[in-house]
């Protein structure tokens, strides 16, 4: 079956095509790292992880970038109030790149804890300024910007497709109802693409360039870092809801400016809000929870995970204690399910193949993902199987570490804790499966040599292979 997904760019289901076949450039907007992240950012970076590995378990080959903000973001998309950056640093007595520096590695903390993939890329906008000034040359060439008040600017009445992607007509914005006003723009939706006077005297981070010492608008270094490492144009970009009407409009505008490409990105996927006590989670209001906020109340990382599969992410989630209690007892209850049908089976399953007992229930269940990501329908149907006692409990697992791949739970490591294996096991488990996989290949390859050999060489150190209906198995034995 097709890939779908719900394209913001048009409002409708589309069937995902790549632009070059079997791969799938993708491009996630990353966060401002000027504090914490809060739960509801967190929910973004578990869709995109639940895109890109959607994306690979159904075949494609895929390059996921994010980028990490750590200059140029203000605290108003459009150009005004305070640098978020220079605010942050200077409220903690620290330079602009020790902030920078120490919410980074706080983000990458908490995504791990959240079981969520690091992307293949991740790049930080500090260390790609020269791509920047580079895009935005390209765009100046074109005649799409002009000079005032010492900052260049892009000129959106030259865009005559300007705010398709959040259905703008710019006729009918009145002055000053989506921003303060600036003088110097000549048009309300106009958007500083590169700064050298603004009303920041002292900016911590500056750079020398055609227009004079500066620093970056925020919107001209996603434009030009996903265009250095995808491409002039890519398949998929992903962010919040919020982005749509300012932040990814004008990626649009300057990107299709610069390379003269209509469409730069193909598909447009866009998650809701985290919603608490009515309104979305946002630093500025002072309503927020960091996850460590979670962790310290007596929850675990995974059971907010849990949590936001529960939804789909075009729908906006009601955040409460409640609620993520019941996720919590629900997983717990999940994890008990898997520990029970390890101790029945006495293995840690492999992979469980293309033909067995649990096919029909691992078909339904991609069959969920690949229309537009259904996580709700695909917990459905991991929790369908591990509740059919027709199926064997091997078979059951198999099926369900399959699944595990794509909702990230940490089901094979609860199976691997009910049969009391050590700590050191997650490493070694890792590396047999990828012998079993090595082993299949063989098999289809008509290696049987080579096959035996892998069989022969795991029995030694004392792991006996199974080949059965579910795939192949695997226990400990004496080693020989």
């Amino acid at each position: 079956m097709a890939f779908t997904l719900y394209n913001t760019l048009g409002r409708e289901l589309q069937a995902f095509t790549p632009i070059a076949e079997g791969k799938a450039g993708f491009y996630g907007c990353g966060p401002t790292v000027y504090d914490y992240a809060h739960i509801g950012n967190l929910r973004a970076y578990v869709v995109h992880d639940i895109l890109a590995r959607s994306l690979r378990c159904a075949g494609f080959e895929v390059t996921h970038v994010m980028n990490i903000t750590d200059v140029g973001h203000l605290s108003g998309d459009n150009d005004e109030g305070d640098d978020k950056m220079v605010k942050s640093a200077g409220a903690r007595g620290k330079s602009v790149l020790e902030i920078a520096n120490f919410y980074t590695q706080a983000f990458f903390q908490d995504t791990s804890r959240l079981n969520i993939q690091r992307p293949d890329i991740v790049c930080k906008a500090t260390e790609h300024i020269p791509d920047m000034i580079g895009l935005i040359r390209r765009i100046e060439e074109r005649g799409f910007t002009y000079s005032a008040g010492g900052n260049l600017y892009f000129d959106t009445s030259r865009f005559p497709s300007y705010g398709e992607l959040a259905l703008l007509r710019l006729e009918d914005l009145k002055h000053g109802a989506r921003v303060e006003v600036d003088g110097n723009k000549r048009n309300l939706t106009d958007f500083v693409l590169w700064f050298t006077k603004s009303k920041f005297e002292n900016q911590a981070l500056t750079w020398d360039s055609p227009w004079g010492r500066g620093y970056p608008g925020w919107h001209i270094e996603c434009s030009a870092m996903s265009i250095k490492y995808l491409g002039e144009q890519f398949d998929i970009h992903a962010g919040g809801i919020d982005h749509i009407p300012i932040h990814h409009t004008n990626e649009i505008a300057q990107s299709e400016a610069a390379t003269g490409k209509k469409p730069w990105v193909r598909y447009w996927l866009h998650n809701e809000f985290l919603i608490l006590d009515k309104n979305k989670m946002s630093k500025s209001s002072g309503s927020f929870f960091t996850l460590q906020n979670l962790i310290d109340s007596g929850y675990e990382p995974l059971d907010y995970r849990y949590f936001l599969l529960g939804a789909h992410y075009r729908s906006q989630l009601q955040f409460s204690w409640d609620s993520l209690g019941g996720a919590k007892n629900a997983r717990k209850t999940l994890l008990d399910r898997v520990k029970t049908l390890a101790g029945k089976a006495g293995v840690v399953p492999g992979p469980a193949g293309e033909s067995h007992e649990a096919g029909a229930y691992l078909a339904t269940f991609n069959k969920a993902l690949e229309e537009d990501l259904s996580t709700p329908r695909a917990l459905a149907e991991l929790w369908g199987l591990l509740r059919d006692n027709s199926i064997k409990p091997a078979a059951a697992l198999a099926a369900a570490f399959d699944m595990d791949r794509v909702l990230g739970l940490g089901l094979r490591e609860a199976a691997a804790a009910a049969l009391d294996r050590g700590p050191e096991d997650g490493e070694l488990v890792r590396e047999i499966e990828g012998l079993i996989a090595e082993r299949g290949e063989a098999k289809k390859a008509k290696d049987f040599a080579r096959a035996d050999h892998i069989r022969e060489a795991l029995k030694k150190r004392g792991i006996m292979l199974e080949d059965g209906p579910a795939g192949t198995s695997w226990r400990r034995v004496e080693p020989l």
